[in-house]
This record gives structure tokens, sequence and C-alpha cells, in this order.
């Protein structure tokens, strides 16, 4: 109990730099702690959370095509219920209610992506299908990441700003804490959860705004397909702030790319083209809007730029690779050398564990395409190579982009993998309702481990910090997945009954919607945009050789622009505040209090969307859809917007010297 007691309350200083040389990190719950972790309380509490966010995020996000990060609003929950019943020294318990909890989201994003297109292609997705294609795919994504613990959350110390992690973590340390940190956070959150609540909620400003406001933006947007937007929510600016100005430079540079001269320059050839041209496409270019335009043609590039980036990225990392499968063979062995030396906050699960169940996990979905999806042994084959080859090497480019941007381009890299596998399974000779069916599955399993790969990494990084033991956070995750896929597949079957997928008044899944449109023409005919697959690739290869990270330019280029703008004020905020003094340790001191407001904006908005979900999920609308379709709207929204910056800047230059 001693140890409990002496455990910090707030994060070491060297918690978000680069370390020294020599110089070591010391978390929150120091490796001598014997902090409480797994406990009937967090375990409940987990389950309760992964359920209630599951059925949440499953219907938001087959609504609106985003589902929201569940980490921040259930961290939120964990310290409110924990100070509200009296409990002290939480935050070993409250990061294994997180962990568990935080299965919700990318497990149904897994799902939610890709399954509902089985009923747009006019096929029967039953409760099983979903249920074991969300669970194989989210104990592959623990299983093939574990291994890269110790890469991501310790070796890259400093070097990845883990933007969704941070907000989370100070969530979770300002429970164990008292006074002016904790209020800070707690000030700006209730500040940006209000902000984005009310456009959400209300409409009474608008949530993007665009240069087609005024009268010569709508002239070149409609002549020249050119546009800048920018998404005026506080919890995108905060997770700009966090980003830093450099990664978001980068990212903002491949969005200018797309939309600054791509489509400009495809626009330039809109007199001149007489018929239109890719699959699904029936407007002509000058007919078509520059979203339109980004849809159709830009995106393709961005999303064969993550691929390749993705593929550029295992090749660098392969001496990690290696060192993950050589320490798995010296274990298999019997040579687990100083095991018993490991600290504790150092512990994962063994290395024969993870490949005991990673085999028995394969064998299983092995099992399952086999006997429930396509009755063919050959085809099963070359099912289940697909899965494992695509799962296990892209799991590093999903936690890359988690760790730089806090999004996760599981779409993108999904698409990639449906037309991967569907030219595969074509030639086996599998192809037609058939091969749609089984495309389906193996992308609902690849998207979920996907999804889990980014979403675990951030777990791991938030108990890095903390100070939690990894094992039990990995070894919990599993229980998490279950129930989230189980709540998901429930949730999915449900809303199709009562909604539909196809017809008036169903539910939109844009993202599943995409997936159907790239599926249909490569099991049954069609055009298929290789062309631009091709751009996108090269170009990846052109950033490498220049030294541009290819990754973040990529994941610009496939992002909407509202998006991305956003994280480039944020980062200019955040180099404004850390750089006015020649004072070093005030900007210091300024940065740090500037990441506290960032995650009160974050952890706010989060959890005021979920909020706002739920009182239109329950038939209450209050937005005003009339007056926020004005002019006004999104006059008042630059306005709202200005405020918020403002307010940002100016709380943030309050830091004093000795706060650093």
């Amino acid at each position: 109990m001693e140890q409990e007691k002496s455990q910090q309350t707030s994060l070491p200083e060297n918690a978000y730099r680069e370390l020294e040389p020599g110089e070591r990190y010391e978390p929150v719950m120091p490796p001598s702690a014997k902090p409480k972790e797994v406990t009937f309380y967090s375990v409940v509490f987990g389950i309760v959370m992964t359920i209630v966010f599951s059925a949440a995020a499953a219907y938001l996000g087959l609504r609106v095509g985003q589902v929201f990060e569940a980490a921040i609003p259930i961290a939120i929950i964990a310290v409110g219920v924990g100070n509200l019943l009296g409990k002290r020294n939480m935050l070993g318990q409250n990061v294994i209610i997180q962990s568990i909890g935080a299965s919700s989201g990318v497990v149904v994003a897994g799902a939610i992506f890709t399954l509902p297109a089985l009923y747009i292609l006019g096929l029967e997705a039953k409760f099983y299908q979903i249920f074991l294609s969300s669970l194989f795919g989210g104990l592959l994504g623990i299983l093939l990441l574990i291994p890269f613990r110790k890469y991501f959350v310790g070796d890259m110390h400093g070097k990845f700003p883990f933007p969704e992690a941070t907000a989370t973590t100070e969530v979770l340390i300002s429970g164990e804490k008292k006074g002016n940190q904790a209020k800070l956070l707690a000030v700006s959150g209730l500040l940006g959860g209000l902000y984005d609540f009310i456009i959400s909620t209300f409409g009474w400003w608008a949530g993007e705004i665009s240069t087609k406001v005024v009268g010569w933006g709508a002239a070149l947007a409609d002549r020249y397909k050119l546009v800048f937007k920018i998404n005026t929510e506080a919890s995108v600016l905060g997770l700009g702030y966090i980003v830093g100005l450099k990664y978001a430079a980068i990212i903002c540079a491949g969005s200018f790319t797309v939309w600054f001269v791509l489509i400009p320059f495809i626009s330039y050839f809109a007199a001149g083209q007489t018929v239109p041209v890719g699959e699904g496409v029936t407007a002509l270019l000058g007919n078509m809007s520059p979203e339109e335009i980004f849809r159709h043609y830009a995106q393709h590039i961005g999303i064969s730029g993550i691929a390749m980036a993705g593929v550029v990225g295992i090749i660098r990392s392969s001496k990690i690779i290696r060192q993950a499968l050589g320490l798995a063979v010296s274990e298999l062995a019997g040579k687990r050398s100083g095991e018993g030396k490991t600290l504790r906050t150092q512990r994962d699960l063994s290395m024969k564990f993870i490949l005991t169940a990673l085999i028995a996990v394969l064998f299983t979905v092995f099992l399952f395409f086999q006997f429930g999806v396509l009755h063919n042994w050959f085809h099963t084959l070359a099912a289940i190579l697909i899965v494992f080859v695509i799962s296990f090497l892209f799991t590093t480019v999903a936690a890359n982009a988690i760790a730089i941007v806090g999004s996760n381009p599981v779409s993108g890299m999904t698409l990639m993998t449906l037309i991967l596998s569907s030219l595969v399974l074509v030639s086996v000779g599998l192809s037609g309702t058939g091969g749609m069916m089984a495309a389906m599955l193996i992308g609902g399993v690849v998207c979920t481990a996907l999804a889990m790969a980014g979403g675990f990494v951030s777990d791991l990084k938030i108990g890095y910090w903390a100070g939690s033991t990894p094992a039990k956070q990995e070894g919990w995750k599993f229980l998490g997945t279950a129930v989230a896929a189980a709540t998901v597949a429930g949730v999915m079957i449900l809303l199709n009954k009562t909604y539909g997928f196809v017809g008036e008044d169903a539910l939109p899944a844009p993202q599943a919607k995409a997936m159907a449109a790239v599926i249909r023409p490569l099991m049954g005919g069609g055009a298929t945009p290789w062309m631009l697959y091709f751009a996108g690739a090269a170009l990846a290869l052109i950033l490498t050789m220049i030294g541009v990270p290819a990754l973040a330019f990529a994941l610009g280029m496939f992002i909407p622009l509202e998006l991305n703008t956003p994280l480039l004020v944020g980062g200019i905020v955040s180099w404004l505040v850390s750089t006015r003094s020649r004072d070093e340790a005030k900007n210091k001191a300024r940065r740090e209090r500037g990441t506290l407001i960032a995650s009160g904006f974050i952890a706010g908005g989060a959890l005021m969307g979920v909020v706002s979900t739920l009182i239109r999920y329950f038939g209450a609308d209050w937005f005003a859809a009339r007056w926020h379709a004005t002019a006004g709207a999104e006059w008042l929204g630059i306005g709202m917007y200005g405020a918020i910056i403002a307010y940002f800047i100016f709380d943030s230059l309050r830091a004093r010297r000795e706060d650093a």
C-alpha cells in the first residue's frame, strides 16, 4: 500500500519529448509499485462500457460513416465514477477499464466499414458470420501488434505525438490529482465540449466553412474546381495542436496537392470530355463538384499512396520484424533468457503464448472460411493466406498512422485489401456472388485487425505513460474484443431489419457502399482505376526518395481537406505559443499548458459527440437545418472559430515560468 500512496500524480517532464542519451522515462506508477489493475470493478465496468459504446458507435458509423474514438469518453466516465464513489489510487484500474472499453470503437469500425456491403450487394449476412469475422480480426490485431509494443511505445518515445493517447492519458492522470492542472483540463473540456455540442446538436454555426461562402469563392469552385475548406470543431483543433506543426504541415501538403493541384489539373480537361470515365461515374467532369472529383478520382491516388507507403515502412522496419520473429523462435526453442528480470512495466505476454494463440486463431479462421463461407479447400487456403499476409504486413502501418496523426486510414487499407483479395480469388477461379461474399468477409477480418492494431497501440502507449503492466492490458483486451464483436453483430442485424441498407430511408453506410462499389467490377466485371492506383504508388516512392514521410503525405491525400486543414491551424498554434519567448522554460510551460487545453478540447468534443448522437438516436431533433444551410451560419462559424483559437492562444500564454 505504501508503494501505491507514493505514486506520482502527474506525468514526468520528459513524458512527451525525446530522451537524452542515457535518460530513462519513469512512469507515474513506477515499476517497483504493485498497483491495483485487474479487479472485479475494473473488468465489469470495462465490459459495460464496451457494450454501451459498441452500440452507440455502430449506429453513428452507419449513419455518417465515421466512428468516434471511445477511449476518451470512457476515460472521462471512469474517472468521474471513481471520484463519485470516493475511490483512491484508481489509475491502474482506470487504464484497464479504458483498455477493455476502447475495444468497442475499433471492432465497430472494422465491422461497419465492410460487412453492410454484403446487404448492399444483395447477399445475406448471418449473425455468426459478422460475429466471427469481427472477433477473429480483433484477435489477430492484438496478437500481431504485441511484438511491436516496445518499438512503438518505448524505442520511439517522444518521436511520435500519439494525439489520442495523449488526451486520454491527461484525462486519466487528472483523476489522480487535484489543483490547477485538473481544473484547467475540466474547464477546457467543458468549453470545447459545449462548443462542439452546439455545432452538432443545434447547428447554430457551421461546423465546416469554405471559400464558397463568398461569391468569388463559389465561382472558383464552379469554374476551376478550387475550394478551401476547414472543420471548425474544437476537438479537431486540439488534435492538430498535439500532432504539432511538423507532421500537420506534411499531412496538409498531401491534401493541398490533391485539392490545389490534382483536382484543378483534372478539371482543366472538362471541356473536352464527352463521356463519363470510371466505374459507377455518370457525370462529366464539368458537371462535378470538387468534392465529387476528389471522391471519384483523386482519393484513389491517396489509397494506393497509403498502401505503397506501408510497403516502404514494412521494408524499413524489417529489422524490427526480424527481431520479433527471432524472439519468437528462441522462446519456442525454450531459450527464455532473462524473463524473470523483466520489469513489471515491460512485461508482455510471452512470445510462446502469442504464437500459439496466433496459430489457433488462424486455424479457426481457416475452418470458419471453409465450412461457413467457401466450402472449397483450395479457395480457403488462398483466403487465409491473404488474411494473414496483409494483416501482418499492415499492422505496423496502422500503428504508425495512429502514432502520427491519431487517425487510422483503415478504410483506405481495406479498399486495397479488397482489390488484392479479389484479384487473387478471381485468379483461383472464384468470382460472382460467392467471390463477393468471400472478399467482403476477408475484408471484414483484415479491416478489424488493422483497426484493432491501430487502436491498441494507443492503449499500450497510455499504459506506458501511466506505468501499467502491459501483459494485463494485453490479456484483458481479448475479453473486450469478444464482447464488442457480439454487440456489433447484434446491432447490425437489428439495424438491417429496422432500417435496411438499401432503398428509401435506409441507413447510408457510406464506407460500406464505397467497398461495394469497388468489389462489384472486380468480381462481376467492370473498370478498375489501375492508373490512379499506379500514380499513387509511384508518388509514394518519389516522396521516399526525397526524404518526405510518404505515409503522412498520403494520409493527407486520402482524408478530406476539411479534416486536414484544422490540424495545420492547431500545429501553428502549438508553434506560436512555444516559441514566442526567449526564455525556454517559459516556452516549455506554455507548450505544456497548451497540451492540457488541447486534451480538454479533444476529450470534451468526443464526450459531447456521444451525447449528441444519443439525443438524435432517441428521436430528438433540435438541429436548426434551415439556418445552418445559410451563409449567415458560416460567417458566424468563422467568428466562433476565430474566438476559440484566440482563447486557446491566450490561455496557453498565461503559463508561468515556474510551472515548467
